[in-house]
């Protein structure tokens, strides 16, 4: 059995994707970084397939690489994550921009106070924005701020971090006033 474990996850063989994915979402994009698994319906995977099937139905890749390569790109999804602590040190210092990348009816029900809604005109514009200014990206969960995060930081953007728990953990954090709430 080919086996890793993690402060927040063990990834084994054996594992379903499903669970994988459920577990640490940012599998998929790491697993379709590195090896073009799971991206489009082309290179697929099925919730119920295990990670071992994936990786024999994709050449025959090794597990155990594949496996070592999912632990590293958790560790690197850890460490562009913000506390909402921290984040909130951030945003009381003024010396951070947060982009809500959540819906536009999501971001006018409740929003963190300061925070910008990401729109198509800004995701042109922060390119071009001082790539050493701190950014965090917000959702509801911190899963899609985290795709975000990666994808900006992938184009070159130097202090991009994703708000972990999203706006649901700040509101039970750092502002028990904001309202929570579940997508139907």
């Amino acid at each position: 059995m080919s086996e890793v474990a993690s402060a927040s996850v063990t990834i084994a063989a054996e594992m379903p994707m499903q669970e994988l994915v459920s577990q640490f979402p940012g599998a998929q994009r790491a697993l379709f970084r590195g090896y073009h698994i799971g991206g489009c319906s082309s290179c697929g995977f099925r919730p119920e397939e295990t990670l071992a099937e994936v990786c024999e139905r994709n050449g025959g890749l090794v597990v155990a690489e594949v496996v070592a390569f999912l632990n590293q790109a958790r560790e690197a999804d850890e460490q562009m994550e913000i506390s909402p602590s921290q984040a909130n040190a951030l945003l009381q210092s003024g010396g951070v921009t947060f982009v809500d990348i959540r819906s536009r009816e999501e971001f006018e029900a409740v929003q963190i106070p300061g925070s910008v809604l990401f729109t198509e005109e800004l995701m042109h514009e922060l390119p071009g924005w001082d790539r050493s200014k701190p950014i965090v990206f917000v959702c509801h969960h911190g899963v899609r701020s985290m795709d975000a995060a990666a994808y900006f930081a992938g184009h070159g953007l130097e202090n991009v971090r994703s708000l972990r728990g999203g706006i649901d953990a700040w509101s039970c954090e750092i502002d028990p006033l904001l309202p929570r709430y579940e997508l139907e």
